[in-house]
């Protein structure tokens, strides 16, 4: 094929990314696994590249996990987005950015469904009517966070003071990136290079410097799963995709681990914890486990911002090792202060090695 010829097909790959004025819709479960990412891509978008976005204190979850999990029927569900989508229209915006990935999936399912069912789309809008007395109008664009980072990704770089390579060496770092099963392979087209091929973390690390690892379960499940997870009989299978992941990447050497979804890196960090607990293997450098970070963390370090006020400190696997390939200062005091007041410090684990 000519280059001519794979430019046409890529560019069916591609997605509309709104470039401004966003409604930001945070995760309900992020806020708990890494508390200070959203914060940050607040920081990146309004600070660093002077973007208009806004995000409303009365928005909810979307319902997402008690929907996949069998728990919430699917027109309440409905409902509950078609409440965002009034938010976003009150509040004048019309680019929906939501954190979660699986609140992305989720939106476009009900945007797809009742653009083949009208009917249903009717009933959830009295339905919101007569809850709420509200009305809405559907959002003009829909775009995954990780699709705003990926959109200014060379304007990061531009004003980044650090890059994705090692100091000591002038060699890339070797990253593994983890995409959330529900961004595009519910709905390929609505993901940066589809389900197959999907660009939108490897475009970031590509941009930054790194080296992107592939690897045989490259597209296997981080493990979370809902069912898999919050079923406590089924947790056995969540840790084996997981573990059968590290194994997977393992013989590649992998510095790093990048995701965009709020259940993977969680499962990702902390599984290494267990693993290491039960078989006494952990997969990263001298004892230490692979660091695994949200795509805002990545952006923030490069940009210069402390790791933790970035919330690094409540990662399971270790990020100094990291920290110092990219020759980034940090002071180790300050790792557990709360306003200028160490708080407690965590167990360290029997197997993992941590600072």
């Amino acid at each position: 094929m000519n280059i001519e010829g794979k430019k046409k097909v890529w560019a069916n790959y591609q997605k509309e990314i709104a470039g401004d004025s966003y409604f930001y819709l945070r995760s309900c479960v992020r806020q708990n696994f890494f508390p200070a990412s959203e914060v940050t891509f607040i920081r990146i978008l309004r600070d660093e590249l002077g973007k208009n976005i806004y995000e409303n204190p009365a928005h909810t979850t979307c319902t997402g996990i008690g929907y996949h999990g069998d728990i919430v029927p699917l027109e309440t569900t409905m409902t509950v987005v078609a409440r965002q989508f009034a938010l976003m229209t009150e509040a004048g915006y019309q680019n929906l950015v939501p954190s979660c990935i699986t609140s992305f999936g989720l939106y476009t399912e009900i945007l797809d469904t009742w653009h083949h069912f009208p009917e249903l789309e009717q009933k959830i809008r009295e339905n919101l009517r007569k809850a709420t007395g509200r009305e809405f109008e559907k959002p003009r664009n829909i775009a995954h966070a990780s699709d705003i980072i990926y959109k200014f990704r060379k304007e990061i770089a531009e004003k980044a003071k650090f890059k994705l390579i090692n100091v000591e060496t002038g060699k890339p770092l070797r990253v593994v990136e983890h995409i959330g099963c529900h961004y595009s392979k519910m709905f390929p087209d609505k993901g940066v290079g589809g389900a197959e091929y999907p660009y939108v973390l490897t475009g970031m690390v590509e941009e930054w410097g790194g080296e992107v690892i592939d690897y045989p379960e490259r597209r296997h499940c981080c493990g979370f799963g809902f069912r898999q997870y919050l079923v406590k009989a089924n947790r056995g299978f969540s840790i084996s995709c997981s573990h059968r992941k590290f194994e997977s990447m393992e013989p590649y050497k992998p510095e790093m681990i990048i995701t965009n979804c709020p259940g993977c890196p969680m499962f990702m960090d902390k599984w290494q914890y267990a693993i290491a607990e039960m078989t006494g293997k952990t997969y990263g450098e001298n004892g230490y486990g692979i660091p695994v970070f949200t795509y805002e963390e990545i952006a923030g370090l490069l940009l210069g911002y402390s790791p933790w006020d970035l919330g690094l400190q409540v990662h399971q696997v270790a990020v100094e090792p990291l920290l110092k390939k990219i020759g980034i200062n940090y002071d180790q005091e300050s790792k557990y202060k709360l306003n200028n007041n160490v708080k407690s410090f965590p167990v360290k684990p029997e197997v993992l090695k941590v600072y």
